[in-house]
């Protein structure tokens, strides 16, 4: 394996799909490695945009417009950071050698929306899920939900393609199913998509399990497994990470087990953050992005080489360490204000909580419910460092 010299003839150049608080930092890891990086995103100024060798603003489900960058660019890996991707001219790139998609085409198009993932999980590989129904329209909507055999209440609606639990309900009653498809329609990735509605389980708690597929130094893959990551959702949005989240062995090897079928069936390299339910022994599949995930960033506190490390060694055909180095915890930092070019009091005090640290996206507009940045803390254990961070993240005052 060898790296050349950004910026010349030599360079080793990836281009991001996508990029924003999580591709900045993938860019940042990449350029550790020495390594050109090309950042895409549909809007300027995103926060890969700002540490990136070249910028480019696209719409990225615009096959042609896709294409032609490409084209322009050339790039020997493409690594797709976001669901709203043309994944046809992907998956042509592949087949026709013109650049490595990571982890793969074939990954990339089945994990875009929630349908062609779950399918595979429950239908393919027969993993434990909670009962699905699809539905292209809100009278489809009210069938799956309330027919003899349909998904009862309470029950979740989401967009088959969306992210960070955009256009996710909490459906308790028929007076609800209304607004639930009106909301996972105006939040979709794509407008017009279809939307999955899932049963509740009422579990115990939830975890991200990173997963890393990486050369095992002899020309094949190995599987790598993070400590499983906790997590506290509010209306579907990540609002703290914590990492490890304490479970039992049974419950962690069954996890382990799951998310190996899922992304050996999936395939190519890189990080895969697989979402599970648990409860007790009980382990039901959820989701899988193949790609670093927003929970995820707890990892930048608590182990010596954070998800992104990972993400960038594994693309690269690199050996990884998945170690961790101590408990942490992560809190969400949002805009609470709608403008642009805001500014952040409050960071001097922010920084005087214990072993805490921030990550200010730079995102250069701020909406109320936008994460802006994130707050992240270690302790002796995770509610030590929980706490940590809440107050980190309490401190930062977002200002017009």
């Amino acid at each position: 394996m060898h790296i050349g010299t950004p910026l010349t003839p030599s360079a080793t150049r990836v281009m991001l799909l996508g990029s924003g608080e999580l591709g900045k930092e993938i860019v940042i890891a990449l350029q550790r490695l020495g390594v050109e990086v090309v950042a895409v995103d549909r809007y300027a100024n995103a926060p890969g945009h700002q540490v990136a060798h070249r910028a480019h603003v696209i719409a990225m489900t615009d096959a042609a417009a896709l294409k032609r960058l490409i084209e322009q660019e050339k790039p020997q890996i493409i690594v797709p950071e976001i669901e709203a991707i043309a994944t046809d001219v992907l998956a042509a790139v592949e087949r026709d050698g013109l650049a490595q998609v990571v982890p793969c085409a074939r990954a990339v198009q089945l994990t875009l929306n929630r349908e062609g993932i779950r399918r595979l999980a429950a239908e393919e590989l027969g993993l434990p899920t909670s009962p699905y129904r699809f539905a292209d329209s809100l009278v489809e909507l009210q069938q799956a939900i309330d027919t003899t055999k349909g998904i009862g209440y309470p029950c979740i609606v989401k967009p088959v393609m969306s992210s960070s639990g955009k256009g996710q309900s909490l459906v308790k009653s028929a007076a609800d199913v209304a607004s639930a498809w009106q909301y996972a329609e105006s939040a979709g990735r794509v407008r017009g998509s279809r939307v999955i509605v899932e049963g509740f389980i009422a579990f115990d708690y939830e975890i991200t399990l990173l997963t890393v597929r990486a050369s095992d130094g002899a020309g094949g893959i190995a599987t790598q497994f993070c400590a499983p990551v906790g997590h506290l959702q509010v209306n579907g949005d990540y609002v703290e990470s914590w990492q490890p989240q304490p479970m039992s062995e049974k419950a962690l090897k069954k996890a382990r087990d799951m998310a190996r079928k899922v992304t050996d069936s999936l395939g190519g390299r890189g990080i895969f953050g697989v979402e599970l339910f648990i409860k007790g022994d009980k382990v039901w599949f959820s989701e899988v992005s193949p790609r670093p995930h927003d929970t995820g960033m707890v990892t930048m506190c608590t182990q010596a080489q954070n998800e992104f490390d990972l993400h960038a060694r594994a693309i690269l055909g690199l050996p990884v360490d998945v170690g961790l180095r101590a408990p942490g915890a992560s809190a969400v930092i949002y805009g609470g204000i709608e403008g642009r070019g805001i500014r952040f009091d409050g960071i001097d005090d922010a920084l005087s909580v214990p072993e805490s640290d921030l990550r200010l996206f730079g995102k250069p507009e701020s909406y109320r419910k936008r994460r802006m940045g994130v707050a992240l803390a270690t302790g002796p254990d995770v509610e030590t460092a929980r706490s940590r961070a809440r107050d980190c993240a309490g401190r930062v005052k977002p200002r017009p």
